[in-house]
Parts: structure tokens; sequence; C-alpha cells
């Protein structure tokens, strides 16, 4: 059986999850991810979450026919290497995540942007299998996106689908890119964080932080997020409005751009907050289309949480991992 393994790597959390020919999750496993130690204590926090994934679908690592990793920063598919993944802990410079983990793990590894991985499963498997052209939109601690052009993934020159760094205000809000007017400097749950921070010093009320301390938590969640909205915090209401205009001028540019079929949202805020989220941001896009009376299809991504770690083991599919 070809069983193999994929891991989402993301800002707060990695995913493990172990799958089988016909792409069946057959355990998974999830840990935080570390806030220093740089890629070494990354890598380390990736083989542990893979192994209690695989420890509890009783596969040994070395019997696993690859891994697959969808990471954040620029990827180089060929060499297996990781630079600039800025929403991980003092990852500017190269670091060589696929050789590392290989040697580790004993198992072939191959590693993917993570929003793409993401995406070209909900085009194998998911809300994108209908369209031969669509955006997804990852919507998370950053935003990500990714495309598919023609029934194939668009990836530039390697760096394709940045989605999360076009920018919507000229001098406008700095993002964590160290740039400024990205809409991920407004959508982007780091910086809806650090945004919710300032406004609490500069004394405004929110049950955010309650709620998350509550949670045992240190990082305003997707969760955290998505239960101030619902008991109606105003804050929360204020910012989550505030990351709907920016994805909707986005999306809208996007579409304007490449005439795409449809727009698939997923990532922690977008799977978690749904489909009136998606309403919102379908509606709010609608004043900036060029061609309003043909809008794209607004779906939610299928797959939901594990979506990028199953993506990612379909970079290694058919045993094809190296």
């Amino acid at each position: 059986m070809d069983v193999r393994a994929g891991i989402d790597l993301g800002g707060t959390k990695i995913l493990a999850v172990v799958v089988d020919g016909q792409h069946t999750v057959l355990a998974d496993a999830k840990r935080p991810t570390p806030r220093d130690g740089g890629p070494e204590a990354v890598a380390a926090e990736i083989v542990e979450t893979l192994l209690e994934a695989t420890t509890s679908a009783k596969v040994d690592t070395k019997d696993l026919a690859g891994v697959g990793v969808g990471s954040p920063g620029a990827v180089d598919e060929e060499a297996g290497t990781v630079a600039h993944a800025r929403n991980l802990p003092d990852w500017e410079k190269t670091f060589a995540l696929a050789d590392v983990l290989s040697d580790r793990i004993g198992a072939p590894v191959k590693v993917g942007n993570d929003v793409q991985v993401a995406v070209d499963a909900e085009f194998e498997l998911g809300a994108g299998r209908p369209y031969s052209s669509f955006l997804g939109v990852f919507w998370g601690t950053g935003v990500g996106g990714g495309l598919i052009l023609e029934r194939k993934p668009w990836l530039g020159r390697g760096s394709a689908g940045e989605f999360g760094h076009m920018v919507i205000v000229r001098g406008g809000a700095r993002c964590g890119c160290g740039r400024r007017g990205c809409i991920e400097a407004y959508a982007g749950r780091a910086s809806m964080e650090g945004r919710a921070r300032r406004a609490v010093e500069k004394g405004q009320k929110t049950e955010l932080f309650e709620i998350m301390e509550a949670g045992g938590r240190d990082r305003l969640t997707s969760g955290v997020w998505a239960k101030a909205l619902s008991r109606g915090d105003s804050l929360a209401v204020r910012l989550v409005e505030r990351a709907v205009a920016a994805l909707a001028a986005g999306i809208a540019s996007a579409i304007n751009l490449l005439d795409l079929e449809a727009v698939v949202i997923g990532g922690g805020l977008g799977t978690r907050l749904g489909p009136d989220y998606a309403k919102q941001i379908e509606d709010a896009m609608l004043p900036h289309l060029f061609v309003p009376e043909r809008p794209p299809a607004v779906r939610i991504a299928q797959l939901g949480d594990l979506g990028g770690a199953i993506g990612a083991s379909l970079l290694v599919a058919n045993g094809s991992g190296g």
C-alpha cells in the first residue's frame, strides 16, 4: 500500500497526516510551531509531529513512500530549501529543509509552497474540482494565495500567487514583510492581533484576550476570533470587517487581471468563519469588479484544516518522493 505523509507548516501550528493511496487520512497530529530557535527548532518539531501521526497510524517513518511538506516562505522545490519564511521564527536565510528532514526520518522528503499545495489539493480533491481556473485565498496567520490556470498550477518563476502581498493602499499599514499597504497588513491574523493589542493599550475594550487566556492560548487563534465575533465584540467585528474589505479589494483586482472562474477561500480564519464571511467578501468584491455581471464563484475550501497537509502529501503521491 502506498502510505505517505504530508506536513502543513504554519505560523501557529504544525499539522501532519498519514494517508493511503486513495488519499484517505489514516491518522493526523498537531503541535504548536516553535516561537524561537530558528529553522532547526522547527525541523525538530516537524519530526516530532510526524512521529506522533505515524505512531497513531502504526507505520514506521522508514516505510513511508515519501513525506511532503507545505512551507511558507520562498521555496525551491528542486533544491528542497526554504528561505524568507517570515511567519516562522528567525527564518530568513536558506535552510535545506528536505535534506534535514529526510536524514532524520529515513524517508524521501519534498517541499512545496504551503498555500499552493493546499490549492492543488482543493483542485484535485475539493472545492476546485469543477473549475479550470481559480484563485485560492488562504486566510490565516498570514494571507496566502495560489493559482490554477488551464487546469495547471501557475508558479511563475517560483513565487507566483503571493496574494497577501498585493498592495491595496500605497503607503498603508506596515506588513510583516516590511513593506506597506499589503493585503496581509490588514487581513493577516498576526497583523490583526497586533492592531488589537495596540487598541487595548489605548483603552479600547474587547473580550478577545480574555477568550484567548480562558482557552489557554497565547495568541489570537481563528477560534478566538470566531468566539469573539459570536459575542458581538465590537473590536473583533471592526477588525474583521477591515480584513474583509482588504480581501475583497485584492480578489477583485486579481479577477480583473485574470478573469478566473472561481475563488476558493481557506486557511484558519477562512474555514472557521465559513460561508457567512465568504458571502461578505463576495458582496464587498462586487463593486470593484470591471465585469460585475459575471462574478466568479466563491467557495469555501472543502478539505478544512487538513487541506494543507493532504496537499503536501500529493507532492509525493504515487511513490514519487525524491
